[in-house]
């Protein structure tokens, strides 16, 4: 049952990879043969649209990547720490440090946002946007998804290894300090993360300024 599984998720993958390459090339093909090649000019489309988007798009990624993280892995230990809770009641206190550790990468999240948005500013219509504004853009873009993923995948890290740490304690008591600095080394991804961030941002010259 496993095996058949695996056999059709992987034709679907490549059904869809397939397909996505097939639109992508057909659609190109047409732009080239009917003279309209230009078309393909990313540079152009990032220029027309607006940095603040792209500002926005960056802070959103970053809070909203990093609480599903944290939210992702309190759902995997947490009901990991309950089932083994209903047989050894004694691992329910101490293992709650494996839900506090995926909280943490909400609130590296939060900050980070908090930290993004005060390079928003607003400047008159009649100004428009500068280079470094773009840069700005772009910056708190990447940075923002960058940090983001970070924590994503120390939340998904985190809560694995905090579902193990319960079910090893609950068998065994001396295992449990022993997972839990392989789970100490995971949350530390989630710092990585916003050294990025903190990176991104000081490097950003100025203010992003957004039209009123």
């Amino acid at each position: 049952m496993i095996g058949s599984y695996t056999t059709y998720s992987s034709y679907l993958r490549t059904a869809y990879t397939g397909t996505v390459l097939f639109v992508g090339i057909w659609a190109g093909l047409y732009l080239l043969l009917t003279g309209r090649g230009e078309r393909f000019n990313i540079g152009g489309y990032l220029l027309r649209i607006s940095p603040y988007m792209w500002g926005i798009y960056g802070i959103s990624l970053c809070i909203g990547l990093s609480v599903v993280g944290a939210s992702w892995g309190i759902f995997i230990s947490g009901s990991s720490i309950l089932g083994g809770a209903v047989r050894t009641p004694r691992i329910a206190t101490k293992n709650l440090i494996s839900i506090i550790f995926c909280e943490v990468v909400a609130i590296y999240g939060v900050i980070m946002a908090i930290v993004f948005s005060s390079k928003i500013a607003a400047v008159n219509s009649s100004e428009g946007f500068s280079r470094s504004d773009y840069y700005t853009g772009f910056s708190l873009f990447w940075g923002g998804l960058a940090v983001g993923i970070s924590n994503l995948i120390c939340g998904l890290a985190v809560g694995i290894t905090g579902s193990n740490a319960a079910v090893a304690d609950a068998h065994d008591q001396q295992l449990f300090v022993k997972i839990l600095v392989i789970e100490i080394f995971g949350s530390v991804i989630g710092l990585f993360g916003l050294i990025v961030g903190l990176l991104y941002f000081f490097f950003q010259s100025n203010h992003l300024k957004f039209a009123e």
